[in-house]
């Protein structure tokens, strides 16, 4: 069975996400952002898991949608998180890399069902 990509990615960012959730709690004392980077970042991953159990291109399709506005979201609050000094520069660069990395495959792959449905 081939490897799917983008369902591995979206789990090693969940990993990361929870380990920045546990870092933002524990050491700056950072409660609301970090909730909200924890839920998004995580959805990401469960709805690609979703999509591949989708009942058919169009339901597999409609998943993807909600990983890619969770990743786009997961970019909102780390950028948040950033700009408001919980994230050094340094850490930010990190993660923001693969969430982007993840939203750019979940394009790809949601341009060309679209294009194979005719949408």
């Amino acid at each position: 069975m081939k490897e799917n990509v983008v369902q591995r990615k979206s789990f090693l960012f969940a990993i990361r996400i929870i380990n920045l959730y546990k870092y933002l709690t524990a050491e700056k004392k950072e409660y609301v952002l970090s909730k909200q980077v924890l839920r998004s970042g995580t959805s990401i991953g469960a709805n690609i898991e979703e999509s591949i159990g989708g009942q058919s291109e169009k339901d597999f399709l409609s998943k993807l949608a909600i990983s890619y506005k969770e990743a786009r979201e997961t970019i909102y609050w780390l950028k948040l998180l950033r700009e408001t000094d919980y994230l050094s520069n340094q850490e930010f660069e990190s993660i923001i890399e693969e969430a982007e990395e993840i939203c750019r495959i979940l394009a790809k792959i949601q341009i060309t069902i679209k294009t194979r449905l005719g949408i």
